[in-house]
């Protein structure tokens, strides 16, 4: 189904307003959205929950329907919101929420993915939320749509639009903001690991930045046991990192983060500032985009990183953009106690050729925990 259709659809049963995180199975639907809603009808929220948020606002304000849009990992993000304001024994708000079914059965997927995919269906009943699946059939469609809208409206309560693998047509991003930077994040990561010496813990964040790491080391034959690769969880490597540095107080630990990550839930910087763990190093590698699933913009060009990190406590912080900047950053960043942090803006974008990791999740976990107990 081309996007231009279903956008229309959604037009022409009073739907106009969008919030969301990107997901991959959405990215050509987001990106008409992008490219085709009004300033401010259409926001790329931080986390699944504030759109939720958002979107009960939008309607306390015009009392329309607003879609809401997400992949099922985000469910876990928009459980408070939709179960203790959105529901019908509580605020009644209606709700079109549009999910992006990864990992549903049937369809290979990563690991991440398998479970979520599973039980995403089950999660929704328990959560006693409607939902239909979207057809790819423009007629089909439509009927579903009209279907979920009039039971959001008439029973005042959120309803599910959920949507498989390939349902729409692909659809480039017009509005694509064009940065001119000197460094790729897969050279950025490069740069960074190659500075470490062998005892410093390194944990990535998900999407590219875990797939580059794994590539970096195993094109340099190395154990790659100092690394671990939080493939699921947007956000979440942040706190995983700092947990781990309270425990091994005698190694560097190395966080490298991303901006729609650390967006996400940005709270996280608080709490590393306010513990002040010395061997604390965090390094977020900021492309303005959510790379991974789609290109759609954050708010990564928009705001202060370092501002936000030293008013959150963090000892000290820098910015980066080219080579020489980061080679010298890597050297205070290595000598100082922390928690340091470390922004370091590049161009989005990957190689087409880039491989995933071949370690299951269970084997990085065992190796890297072998790692962390040998002294």
């Amino acid at each position: 189904m081309h996007p231009q259709d279903f956008f229309t659809q959604l037009q022409n049963q009073g739907i106009s307003f969008f919030a969301g995180v990107p997901d991959s199975l959405l990215k050509d639907i987001c990106a008409y959205i992008t490219d085709h809603a009004p300033l401010h009808q259409h926001v790329i929220c931080a986390n699944e929950g504030g759109a939720v948020a958002l979107g009960i606002g939008y309607h306390l304000a015009t009392k329309k329907i607003p879609l809401i849009y997400l992949q099922n990992s985000g469910l876990g993000n928009m459980i408070n919101p939709l179960l203790s304001l959105a529901d019908e024994e509580v605020y009644s708000i209606p709700l079109l929420l549009m999910i992006g079914w990864r990992g549903e059965p049937g369809f290979k997927d990563e690991p991440q993915h398998v479970k979520q995919g599973r039980v995403m269906l089950k999660m929704l009943d328990a959560m006693e939320i409607p939902y239909s699946i979207l057809d790819t059939d423009l007629e089909k469609s439509a009927a579903i749509l009209t279907h979920a809208i009039c039971d959001a409206r008439q029973h005042h309560r959120p309803h599910a639009l959920v949507v498989r693998k390939n349902t729409f047509a692909e659809y480039k991003l017009s509005k694509d903001l064009k940065v001119s930077l000197e460094l790729s994040r897969e050279e950025a990561i490069k740069q960074v690991v190659n500075a470490l010496n062998e005892r410093d813990v390194v944990v990535a964040t998900t999407g590219m930045t875990s797939r580059e790491l794994f590539e970096h080391r195993k094109g340099q034959n190395n154990k790659q046991m100092s690394d671990f690769l939080t493939v699921g969880g947007m956000g979440h490597a942040l706190k995983v990192a700092l947990g781990i540095a309270l425990q091994n107080t005698k190694r560097e630990v190395f966080c490298i983060d991303g901006d729609g990550a650390a967006i996400m839930h940005l709270g996280a910087l608080a709490i590393i500032g306010t513990l002040a763990c010395g061997n604390f190093k965090h390094v977020l590698i900021n492309n303005g985009a959510h790379d991974s699933v789609g290109g759609q913009p954050t708010a990564g060009f928009d705001i202060d990183f370092q501002k936000i990190a030293m008013a959150a406590g963090y000892k000290n912080a820098m910015s980066v953009a080219t080579l020489e900047e980061l080679t010298g950053a890597m050297d205070t960043l290595k000598k100082n106690q922390g928690p340091q942090f470390l922004e370091i803006k590049v161009r989005k974008g990957a190689r087409k050729d880039l491989g995933r990791p071949t370690l299951t999740p269970l084997e990085n976990k065992q190796l890297f925990m072998n790692f962390l107990q040998n002294s």
